[in-house]
């Protein structure tokens, strides 16, 4: 692992690499909230500001790329990490410039590093440039432990449509030519239960829920990545860490509070706030 003389006995020191989201409900915010609820350490190299709440994103300020690389070397070289998650890269000179970084932590083959390939906000709206698609696909992919697409990015991603689970279940397969592992997650997909689709390189394994009636679908994916980062982190095999994931974002879904007037968000601090009511 990276930066192991600055570690500290059982503290999990998590880095999320993505943008900022205004509004608290997804990207850094929500990993850090996420971390935080996993009894780890969070850390943060931003790449993108964005102007955005429930409603949708009113604008996208990306980081000089050289700025975010900074960001990444002051974490690795004093505090370390133990996993790491990567989001919203917004475009192709921020994705090459974490991917040379990630390259370096990669070699030490003890860091997993989880990609949620953000290409689209909840509301619609485009988070990831056209041009940079190719170099997620072609580098930052094959750097991962796991990656993390819904269907309509593993769609874009791989250049195929799947409007079955069968044609889900060949997607996961055919993704994990890109990356070590996959989970296709199920939340675009029709149907109920909704199923998600580990993919670990030998065999697939589906996770099965109910689908809730809720708006708060705001930075579901990005709390689940990180939740998964933070569970690998602490030593959770891949299998382990990724059902109880999504066992622990499906009670964030379930207990969110209605914030806002359009997608709300999920509630990483969920079991804090049932333990105060509980006491």
């Amino acid at each position: 692992m990276i930066g192991d003389p600055g570690a500290a006995p059982g503290v999990t020191r998590l880095l999320t690499i993505a943008g900022s989201d205004s509004g608290g409900g997804a990207g850094i915010q929500a990993d850090l909230k996420t971390f935080a609820a996993h009894g780890g350490y969070g850390m943060s190299a931003i790449t993108a500001v964005t102007a955005q709440n429930t409603l949708g994103v009113r604008g996208v300020a990306a980081l000089d790329p050289r700025f975010v690389e900074a960001q990444i070397d002051a974490v690795l070289e004093d505090l370390g990490v133990d996993a790491i998650k990567v989001g919203m890269l917004a475009g192709r000179p921020l994705v090459l410039a974490v991917v040379g970084r990630l390259a370096r932590v990669r070699g030490d083959g003890a860091t997993p590093i989880v990609v949620d390939p953000v290409m689209i906000a909840a509301s619609g709206d485009p988070l990831l440039a056209d041009d940079a698609v190719e170099a997620v696909r072609d580098h930052l992919l094959p750097l991962a432990t796991l990656i993390t697409p819904n269907l309509p990015e593993a769609e874009r991603l791989s250049g195929r449509t799947a409007g079955s689970l069968a044609g889900r279940e060949d997607l996961a397969r055919r993704l994990g030519e890109l990356a070590p592992a996959v989970l296709l997650k199920g939340g675009h997909a029709a149907g109920d239960p909704m199923i998600d689709l580990l993919w670990d390189g030998e065999r697939l394994h589906p996770f099965r829920h109910p689908r809730l009636a809720t708006r708060a679908t705001h930075g579901t994916g990005c709390t689940l990545s990180a939740a998964i980062a933070a569970r690998l982190g602490r030593g959770e095999r891949l299998l382990e860490a990724v059902g109880g994931a999504i066992d622990w974002l499906h009670q964030a879904i379930a207990r969110a509070a209605p914030l806002g007037l359009g997608s709300g968000p999920v509630d990483p601090l969920w079991k804090l706030r049932l333990a105060d009511c509980l006491a």
